[in-house]
């Protein structure tokens, strides 16, 4: 093996987010959150507008920060599509119900952005995300 395949490798291994080529996936090229994400995993509900009419789906969430939230779907979504979240979050007792936006789509994953969060909301995320936080 040469010394820049070698370079590559170690690189690679210290890195889990580096392909073994060496080279960052497109997912990490220029991105920054700014946020920490935590992991979670609970039942999501997605409610969209298609083809002229209302439409929904079913997830589990990955990962969940202050402003957004990663899932694995059963439908498809189009990046910068508008769509409603339903999520039970730990330590509420109803599903939080916030629009997103859909910033990301690889396979069946999808990373949204929450818009529009009343004050009540972003107290309720922040919390538990702080609470996700202590489980890491």
């Amino acid at each position: 093996m040469g010394t820049e395949k070698k370079r590559r490798a170690a690189a690679a291994a210290s890195d889990p987010g580096t392909t073994p080529s060496g080279n960052a996936p497109a997912s990490k090229i220029n991105f920054t959150r700014r946020f920490p994400r935590f992991v979670i995993d609970v039942r999501l509900q997605v409610k969209m507008f298609q083809d002229g009419e209302f439409r929904s789906c079913w997830g589990r969430s990955t990962e969940m920060g202050q402003d957004g939230i990663g899932a694995t779907l059963t439908g498809s979504l189009e990046t910068g599509e508008i769509v409603t979240l339903e999520i039970p979050l730990p330590l509420t007792p109803y599903p939080i119900k916030v629009r997103a936006i859909v910033r990301y789509c690889q396979g069946l994953r999808y990373g949204f952005e929450f818009l529009t969060l009343n004050d009540a909301q972003r107290d309720t995320i922040h919390r538990v995300c702080d609470y996700l936080a202590t489980k890491a």
